[in-house]
């Protein structure tokens, strides 16, 4: 478990790195023309428990997610800031008004719990790590980052660990993540993936 010592290093250290890196404010897509191509995101995103083959994980929740967000994480695959054969094949040919628009209609595919806030009074000392961020319910603070808030567990943990070993280059998170021990990096996404928040979500 995250020493109160160690928790409080790691929480200044994101709210200096949240203060030095502005995120864009938020995604200026068109859901309308963004709605066909994002049906091919919801054919795998979109299915309950759905597994990635190698390494085996379910693949991540949109339901709720922040559409700004989703366009980094798109442009990320894209641009070769993450390492993942699928994603990079289905992204290497968008545009970035194409990422824009799949990302709004994604975007628009909604969770109430969310929207509503998710979990409340949730423990500061467990979220603190992460809380800077992605909020102390796990429900993001910027349109740019993204509420973790419950994300499956297993996602959460290969996403941290391709932060700590590089195989994912967002600089801000990749500094956030660096000092995590294995055993923190399992409750941070333990609790993050019990909170309320995030679903998977089926095409409108």
């Amino acid at each position: 478990m995250l020493t109160k010592m160690k928790t409080a290093a790691v929480l200044v250290t994101l709210v200096l790195g949240y203060a030095i890196f502005v995120p864009p404010a938020n995604a200026s897509g068109d859901a309308a023309r963004g709605k066909i191509p994002a049906y091919t995101c919801l054919g795998c995103h979109g299915i309950e428990g759905y597994r990635n083959a190698y390494p085996s994980y379910r693949v991540p929740k949109l339901g709720g997610q922040k559409a700004a967000y989703i366009v980094a994480a798109l442009q990320g695959y894209r641009d070769g800031e993450r390492e993942h054969p699928t994603m990079q094949a289905q992204v290497t040919s968008l545009s970035d008004q194409d990422i824009e628009d799949i990302a709004a209609y994604l975007a628009m595919l909604n969770s109430d719990t969310v929207e509503n806030g998710g979990t409340q009074n949730v423990s500061l000392e467990a979220a603190v790590t992460c809380v800077a961020c992605h909020g102390q319910n796990g429900i993001s603070v910027s349109p740019a980052w993204p509420s973790l808030a419950g994300q499956h567990e297993e996602y959460l943990i290969e996403s941290l660990n391709q932060y700590r070993n590089g195989t994912r280059k967002e600089a801000v998170i990749t500094q956030m993540a660096a000092p995590l021990t294995d055993a923190d990096v399992k409750l941070l996404a333990r609790f993050n993936s019990r909170l309320e928040g995030l679903e998977t979500t089926s095409p409108e």
